[in-house]
This record gives structure tokens, sequence and C-alpha cells, in this order.
């Protein structure tokens, strides 16, 4: 970034502050009814300088996670609540239809013990359990870390593997296809099932699914919450038993209906 394009930074920045600032005294003036608001504030998307995150149109960033730098985010993919994408000393790569998790952290690498410069790169369908910590590794499509787990410098997760909650993956440690490994520091503990296997591919799908509920009502308006609050206020569900005996049947509204693909037991009952 040449001298020009640094000087138009500081002056966006100083704009910002100045936005900032005056949404601060807005708020103050609202009183009472600030609280009320359900928008939230924080900055989930972060250049640094020239590193600007590419997050695709149809992928979901929680409000409250940070997504920082270098960082390209995949079609229908979600990054949920809490989350740190730091794509700062080197990139990060998500793919299509993959989930991290509420709270977990995606790092990269400048420099390790074997002095190594290591990108994170994250395949299409994964998912990334609640917690979990990426660093300079790679996972590849439709592979499994879970909650709490740990994956150093080096580390690659082939298809359909699964990284147990709260394993520790050493580094440079490769996990073959259809595996299950856990521990502190994580070995090979048994072979995927078929079922386990389907599993994973249908828990990315899930996420894609619930990603989109989420995104929808992240987008509302302040006017649109308040009225639904109101209306599952008014259309609450009360003792069954007795409505029946006083003759009231109550519906919920199609506007507060979840897909039945959010729901799978529904979904089940529907189809039976």
């Amino acid at each position: 970034m040449g001298t020009l394009g640094r000087a138009i930074y500081v002056v966006g920045s100083w704009i910002r502050v100045a936005g900032q600032t005056v949404d601060r005294v807005g708020c103050s003036l609202q009183g009472s009814h600030l609280f009320e608001e359900q928008v939230s504030r924080h900055r989930t998307l972060m250049n640094l300088f020239n590193k600007d995150p590419v997050v695709d149109k149809d992928a979901f960033v929680a409000p409250g996670a940070s997504v920082i730098g270098d960082v390209q985010v995949g079609r229908g993919s979600s990054i949920w609540y809490g989350c740190v994408l730091r794509g700062d000393v080197n990139s990060i790569s998500i793919g299509s239809g993959t989930n991290i998790q509420d709270n977990a952290l995606v790092h990269v690498a400048k420099s390790n013990i074997s002095g190594n410069v290591l990108p994170t790169t994250i395949g299409n369908n994964v998912t990334v359990g609640h917690g979990a910590v990426l660093h300079g590794c790679t996972v590849e499509d439709e592979a499994f870390v879970g909650m709490g787990a740990t994956l150093l410098d080096g580390t690659h997760i082939e298809k359909n593997a699964m990284v147990a909650a709260g394993a520790l993956v050493k580094q440079n440690t490769r996990i073959p296809f259809g595996e299950v490994w856990g521990g502190n520091p994580a070995k090979f503990m048994r072979k995927l099932t078929e079922e386990e296997i389907a599993f994973i591919s249908q828990s990315a799908t899930n996420y894609t699914n619930l990603a989109m509920v989420h995104a929808s009502e992240n987008a509302k308006g302040f006017e649109e919450i308040e009225l639904e609050k109101k209306l599952r206020k008014k259309f609450a569900r009360k003792d069954e038993e007795y409505d029946s005996m006083i003759g009231v049947v109550r519906e919920t509204p199609v506007e507060l209906t979840l897909p039945d693909n959010i729901l799978p037991q529904k979904a089940q009952k529907t189809a039976s």
C-alpha cells in the first residue's frame, strides 16, 4: 500500500470512529429502549490493509464471529457465534457447505519448529465442532473435527476421517481416510462405520439448513422482531387439555414455522 493508500486508510478510520461516536450518542438518547434493540454492532469482517476476507453471498457469518484478513469462505458454509478466523500471517480457505461451530478458532502458521509456513485449508462439507482449534493444518472434504479438539501445525485430516472430541493431534500427524483418532496425544482408535460416515455428510447438510434460518433471523429489522414477539405471545401454546376443555384451537402462524428439514422428527412424521 502506497502513501496515498495509507492516507485514505487513515481518513477512513477517522470517519469510522466519528460514526461510532455518533452511534453511541444515539444509543444513549434511546434511554430505556436501548436494550430492546436486538441489533449487533460487532464487526464480523475485517481487512488487514490489502488482505480482505472473501465470503460467498450464500455463506453465513454469525454476529459475534470474527473473520480477519486473508480468509475465503465458500458457498453454503457457516461461521458460528464466537468463532475467530484470523488470516493475518498466512491464508485460510474454507470450502462449500462446511460449518465452523461456536467458539472455534482457526489460525495459520508463519513459523514453527519445522520452519514451515503453513496456511489452513478446510474442504467441503466439513464439520468443526464447538471450541475446536485448527492451526496451520489441512482438513479434507467431509471430515469431522470433534468439540474441543486441537489440530497443530502440519496436521492433515483425510476425507471421511474423524478427530474425537477433546483430542490433541500432534504436529505433522496424518489421519487416514475413514479412521477415528482420539486422546492426548491422538492415536488410532478404530475404523468408522458406514453409518458414521453417512452421519458426517448429514451433519454438514443439517448445519447448512440451520444456518439459513439463523441468517434469516439476523437479517430482520427492529420492527419485524417486535412484531414477531407479539405474534408469539398471542399464539403461545397453553395446556392442551385445558384448551380442549374450553374449545380453543391454537395455530402457529406460517411465518413462525421452521422448515421441515430443520426438525428431523417433524419431517419423519410428515413422511409417514
